[in-house]
């Protein structure tokens, strides 16, 4: 597996990325988009909410996702008699040691796939707050440090389905994104009956990339550049969520800092250093639509969380770069928006 030293440039690692998305690619057939937002929020150091109706591969897209990259890997299943110390873990009394011992719970792996999160009491979501947020764990007053990378990709049903309870808001605020998979069109559907026909694709997947390739790849995500306009139409985005007559509850500064995440990791994919309005814009609906609440108003006339976004960010201005340094570091850079990104 390669492996890269401290001054490995975002160039160098990006072939790692290639690799990861072409593994998935080929189990998701006909997502590209969906497998590109996963991705964001790996390397920005997020944790990813599937929803969707069943069947549609929200749990073969976390699969894929944990068997690419060659790190611990735990599952929990989510039902109405799971209790948190089955995610967290417990202390047993040893008898022969006179002492008690922390047994880990399922939480203590580097992708932890959430499977129909929102099937359990809230009382047992809850149990991953702690983790979610600040990468630990706190038992009996003794707090235990989670692997790093640390990612929790969680899927659930709609909520009008039956057995479902809804999500608490200090949880949602802590997802990065929600991503709706969504039916395959005809062709990938088909492609589908001959790949997974006979034996699923997972059996066969084998590990692209190292948890210490990921690290590297995080850490080249950090030292993306966002220019001072580029924070600021970040925070108006975000701010206007919270005075819209249609949202009861708007958008978190948590939601600010992971907007801004997943913009710099969106920049790291598309191969810049610096970020742009448009990975901004591009993020803005899957980083911030869950985590808002409609009035009662606005459900009556049907208007969802994603329209409202859509609609803030059409009468947000986006800011004009300087024609000289545009975003970037250097005098080289393109200037917004004469030069559209670059996709791998």
């Amino acid at each position: 597996m390669t492996t890269y030293d401290e001054r490995a440039s975002l160039t160098d690692l990006t072939a790692t990325v290639e690799r990861v998305r072409g593994s998935v690619e080929g189990v998701i057939e006909g997502k590209p988009e969906v497998v590109r937002l996963t991705l964001t929020v790996l390397l920005a150091e997020g944790h990813l909410l599937i929803e969707d109706v069943p069947g549609v591969g929200k749990t073969m897209l976390a699969k894929a996702l944990a068997r690419s990259i060659d790190c611990s890997v735990r599952r929990i299943q989510f039902t109405p008699d799971l209790l948190p110390s089955d995610i967290t873990g417990v202390s047993i009394w040893d008898q022969q040691r006179r002492d008690f011992e922390f047994k880990p719970g399922a939480i203590f792996a580097q992708i932890v796939i959430g499977d129909e999160i929102n099937r359990a009491s809230p009382k047992t979501q809850s149990a991953l707050l702690e983790s979610m947020e600040e990468r630990q764990v706190t038992i009996d007053g003794q707090t235990y440090e989670l692997p790093s990378p640390f990612m929790v990709v969680a899927t659930q049903n709609p909520v009008e389905m039956e057995g479902t309870y809804p999500l608490p808001e200090a949880q949602r605020d802590r997802f990065m994104a929600r991503v709706s998979v969504g039916y395959p069109s005809v062709e990938a559907e088909l492609q589908m009956l001959d790949v997974h026909g006979g034996i699923s694709p997972l059996e066969d997947l084998q590990p692209v990339a190292h948890a210490h390739d990921i690290v590297k790849l995080i850490e080249a995500v950090r030292d993306i550049h966002v220019a001072e306009t580029v924070r600021r139409y970040a925070v108006e985005l975000v701010a206007a969520t919270r005075s819209h007559p249609d949202l009861r509850l708007g958008a978190s500064p948590r939601a600010t800092l992971h907007l801004l995440r997943a913009a710099k990791a969106s920049a790291a994919l598309s191969g810049r250093d610096y970020a742009l309005p448009d990975d901004v814009q591009a993020l803005a609906v899957p980083v911030l639509a869950h985590r808002l609440l409609p009035t009662a108003q606005a459900q009556l006339n049907r208007r969802t969380a994603e329209q409202v976004v859509q609609e803030i960010v059409q009468h947000t201005p986006v800011p004009q770069a300087p024609r000289t340094h545009g975003y970037g570091l250097g005098a080289g850079a393109p200037a917004y928006p004469q030069q559209p990104p670059r996709r791998l």
